[in-house]
């Protein structure tokens, strides 16, 4: 049985699945899933509590936040240095620091696509802060991301299946730009893969335009006009995103790629065909 931990600290688009996408049909052997979450938070005290975790004796762990290099997600590395991890974030963005986080031993998946949230009181509420969501995980099923990390995740699930543990396994280091990401999408179309490919485009655009919103504006109008602008780029690319989907549903090319039991990665195209 391989256990593995998520360790959900606020959240990215991404963090709404991450731990269902190796059993989306809750019928998968020899994986065991548990999650620790701090909720919205993500500051150092949270990080200690993730220290509690420890006694689930998880295989590897992933560490999912913004801006892994946060003091936050920084202090939870810390304490999970000991064991297989890997930090899904979407940032760092610069090389360096990337490569910084490979020497110290931590595997990483890089999204600079999911995109960062209006997240100021005088434009964000609950039902504006899950229609975002709801909007960034359909780029981030539709275009790709979703099967690149399914895929990565996978990769270390088997090698500790087989017998690795510790520094023996192999851990992604995945700087997941747009074009990366779309290749792992399976469009047959090339119109419907434009179309992704300018969604995914959009989301990290999405974080351009909120990063002042968040940090830097001051004045209440400019705050929620940056805000909205960043929240409508999320809605359109949402909109292309299912466009993509659309065409290929019409030429019954959705590519699909479930879980057998054992955890083997099947393959469908045609609606009606059987996974193989």
């Amino acid at each position: 049985m391989v256990n593995i931990g998520f360790i959900k600290m606020g959240n990215l688009g991404m963090s709404q699945v991450i731990n269902l996408i190796q059993d989306e049909i809750a019928a998968r052997e020899g994986i065991t899933v548990r999650v620790f979450s701090t909720g919205a938070k993500m500051s150092p005290a949270e990080a200690a509590d993730t220290e509690n975790f420890k006694q689930w004796n998880p295989d590897f762990v992933v560490i999912i936040s913004p801006n892994a290099a946060a003091p936050g997600p920084t202090a939870a590395r810390e304490i999970w240095k000991d064991v297989p991890c890997i930090v899904v974030s979407d940032g760092p963005t610069k090389k360096e620091a990337r490569e910084a986080l490979e020497q110290e031993g931590f595997g990483y998946i890089i999204l600079p696509v999911d995109p960062l949230i209006g997240a100021k009181r005088e434009f964000l509420d609950p039902v504006e802060m899950a229609s975002f969501n709801s909007d960034a995980m359909k780029v981030l099923s539709v275009c790709g991301v979703v099967r690149l990390i399914q895929e990565e995740l996978d990769k270390v699930t088997d090698q500790v299946a087989s017998g690795k543990s510790g520094k023996e396994l192999e851990l992604p280091h995945i700087f997941a730009k747009p074009e990366k990401c779309v290749e792992h999408a399976g469009f047959a179309n090339p119109y419907a893969k434009a179309k992704a490919l300018a969604a995914l485009h959009m989301a990290e655009k999405v974080a351009q335009v909120n990063f002042p919103a968040c940090f830097m504006l001051k004045e209440i109008d400019q705050v929620c006009l940056t805000a909205a602008a960043g929240h409508e780029i999320m809605g359109a690319a949402a909109q292309l995103a299912m466009q993509a989907r659309e065409i290929e549903k019409s030429n019954d090319t959705v590519f699909r790629q479930p879980h057998a039991k054992n955890g083997a990665l099947l393959k469908k195209v045609k609606l009606y065909e059987k996974p193989q």
